[in-house]
């Protein structure tokens, strides 16, 4: 049984609480008059307007922040008074600032959120498609989806302090977006007000948590009683049939909560496929933290039944989903870059401007660099080279998932600095501790599945350099 050595138990406390420091800074250093933001935005040199406030480069779509969301409805307001004008910008800048804080722990939560979920879902995928190589995997996997349970509360948090106005994260929840004749009334969100609302939101983000949770719980006990079970495998059964019904509630409920969660912050701005490409992003991650847990406790000698085939197919899967996260984000740029609809093509003005610098970065560490460097077969058995890429490939996805987020809050104040980053040590802390700490819970090795020896021989055979087949071999 793997023991919960007390240096990484320490090693954990001490992100969190580096972390939470980090945190606390961010929301310290936050101005909290409109005097302060706009000394904030002097002090780093930002190119002035006129107003002594920061010029944003997608204020001309309200689709992409709340300033120029704010800016719309000053447009069909033209005839207000210059000092009007001055005092809602000036405020707008107020809460962009102030949002910072706010959107680097809202990054982190989600990024470590959707990974842990995605497990979640792969692993749910093995037990329906029966698949024999990654039995072994199992309780590595089932230990990472511990993690679905703090991060679950912590969204919870986040979604009660947004609706109580504690942040202005979703400017949909401004005061009047949805009354007619109200200053800040938006007819284009109102015309969406039959999803997007505050009951529905709510209600909709406790049903999402409550499901994958309920899963995550049932199936993490009917795994651990699978070992023990002496009942002609129904448990086994059960837990494919149960699997079966958790993936079509994940495919619905991972697509609205992207809806609600990332899209709802540009309420003006919709894609088709968005669902499926954060479920892209995220999955490879997944499958790098995977991968990652694995070798480590590999090497620490308790994952005996794991060799360098099982590396070698998580490799491939983080290669093979990589190119499919290429697939759809082309598919997505190309096709609004192309049609050049304004309300389309101003959520990418916004990020190839402002977020020039990550935009590329991205699009690089997340598409050329996993195939440049996990193509070749060989490498993906290695796993200190797994292992490089993977740094890459969660930095990659992290930042896709800041610029899918940041844009929408801070508008061109973005910055990576103590806030960002004490908002990814803290969540880092709590995933080591959640993690390791339900691995220690439970037998290492899925005893009690009825594909566990065609798990623990798992050969990956290069027929090119050995001339062979696996089954030439057996």
């Amino acid at each position: 049984m793997y023991q919960f050595s007390k240096n990484l138990k320490l090693t954990a406390f001490g992100l969190i609480i580096v972390g939470l420091l980090g945190i606390g800074y961010g929301f310290y250093s936050a101005p909290s008059t409109v005097e302060e933001a706009k000394a904030m935005v002097a002090d780093h040199g930002s190119h002035d307007d006129g107003h002594g406030t920061a010029t944003h480069s997608g204020d001309t779509d309200h689709s992409t922040s709340a300033v120029a969301h704010s800016e719309n409805k000053e447009h069909k307001n033209d005839h207000a008074s210059g000092h009007h004008d001055d005092a809602k910008h000036d405020q707008h800048l107020l809460d962009q600032l102030k949002n910072r804080p706010w959107s680097a722990f809202y990054v982190s939560l989600f990024f470590f959120l959707g990974i842990s979920l995605l497990v979640l879902a792969f692993y749910a995928a093995q037990r329906v498609a029966k698949a024999g190589w990654s039995i072994v995997l199992f309780r590595v996997m089932e230990a990472i989806t511990a993690n679905i349970v703090p991060t679950s509360i912590i969204m919870l948090l986040v979604i009660i302090l947004s609706v109580m106005h504690y942040n202005h994260l979703f400017v949909w929840m401004t005061e009047g977006t949805f009354t007619p004749g109200h200053e800040n009334y938006d007819p284009i969100v109102d015309g969406k007000s039959w999803w997007i609302n505050t009951p529905g939101w709510v209600i909709r983000g406790i049903v999402y948590l409550l499901l994958w949770n309920a899963y995550r719980w049932f199936i993490r006990k009917s795994s651990i009683a699978e070992d023990t079970a002496n009942d002609g495998y129904k448990t086994h059964k059960l837990n494919y049939n149960v699997s079966v019904v958790f993936l079509v509630v994940f495919m619905l409920t991972e697509s609205m909560a992207v809806w609600d969660w990332i899209m709802g912050i540009d309420p003006h701005w919709f894609s088709t496929l968005f669902g499926w490409y954060v479920l892209a992003s995220l999955l490879v991650s997944a499958l790098t933290i995977i991968a990652f847990v694995t070798i480590y406790l590999r090497s620490k000698g308790y994952l005996p039944n794991v060799n360098d085939s099982h590396i070698h197919d998580l490799a491939k899967f983080m290669f093979g989903f990589s190119v499919f996260w290429t697939y759809l984000w082309f598919a997505q740029f190309m096709l609004i870059w192309y049609a050049n609809i304004p309300e389309e093509g101003t959520y990418f003005v916004a990020r190839f401007t402002e977020y020039k610098l990550p935009f590329i970065a991205m699009v690089v560490m997340n598409f050329a660099f996993p195939v440049l460097l996990l193509i070749n077969s060989d490498f993906k058995s290695k796993p200190w080279f797994v292992f490089i890429g993977g740094i890459v490939i969660l930095a990659g996805h992290y930042i896709d998932v800041f610029i899918m987020v940041m844009p929408g809050t801070v508008g061109s104040h973005w910055g990576f600095g103590i806030p960002e980053l004490g908002a990814v040590l803290f969540f880092t802390g709590i995933f080591i501790y959640t993690v390791f700490s339900s691995f220690a819970k439970a037998n290492p090795v899925p005893e009690g599945n009825p594909m566990l020896k065609e798990s623990q021989h798992f050969h990956y055979y290069n027929i090119e350099h050995t001339g062979e087949s696996a089954a030439d071999h057996h």
